[in-house]
Order: structure tokens, then sequence, then C-alpha cells
């Protein structure tokens, strides 16, 4: 699987499925799979048993995973849904590859 360029934190805008065009943060992903799971995106009803934590059971709601093609990073100075870059650079003292924005050439 081809390396990601979205993150854990990232604002990430939904580009295709019933939730297109929704921003929000991404709060896993998944590297292996080529997925994430983004806020409030692709909610899921699962049927939870009654546990020693949850007495009730019943529908709990949560997110999904959804394709990492599925999400366009949105860049922090522009505000667009953008496609990334990658260049060598110095972060923190240390030499690292920074993301940049396609569209106004900021790194991020």
């Amino acid at each position: 699987m081809p390396k990601m360029s979205v993150k854990k934190e990232d604002l990430v805008e939904v580009i295709s499925g019933k939730d297109k065009g929704k921003q929000a943060k991404v709060l896993r992903a998944f590297p292996s799979e080529g997925k994430v799971i983004v806020e409030g995106v692709a909610v899921v009803k699962k049927a939870q048993r009654p546990t020693a934590v949850n007495q009730q059971g019943g529908f709990v709601e949560k997110e999904a995973k959804i394709q990492v093609s599925n999400v366009m990073l949105v860049c922090p100075s522009c505000n667009k849904a953008t496609r990334v870059g990658h260049k060598q650079g110095e972060l923190n003292g240390k030499k690292t590859s920074l993301r940049i924005c396609k569209k106004c050439g900021a790194e991020f």
C-alpha cells in the first residue's frame, strides 16, 4: 500500500459518498488498509450487548472507516481542499519530508 498523505488530527473534506462536502477531523488512520475514520462521517448503528460498563445495551452510533481516496486534505492557510505535494526540508532540526499545498504552496 502506498504511503498516505493524511494523518491523525488532519482536517479533511469528503469528496465522494453520502457525506460529500463535509469537512471534519481525522480521528484514526489505518495506513495498512488505506482507510481513515473521520469525525461525524459514515456514521453507522451498531448493536451493543449489555456489559458491565454499558448496563443498558442497545444501538450505538459510531463512525465507520472510509477509503482515504474519498477524502482530500484541507490546507490550513488557504482553507481549501487540495492535493498534497512532498519536499525535503527541516522540521525542529531534523531532516524530514514536508507536505505542501498544491494550490498555495504552503507547508504543513
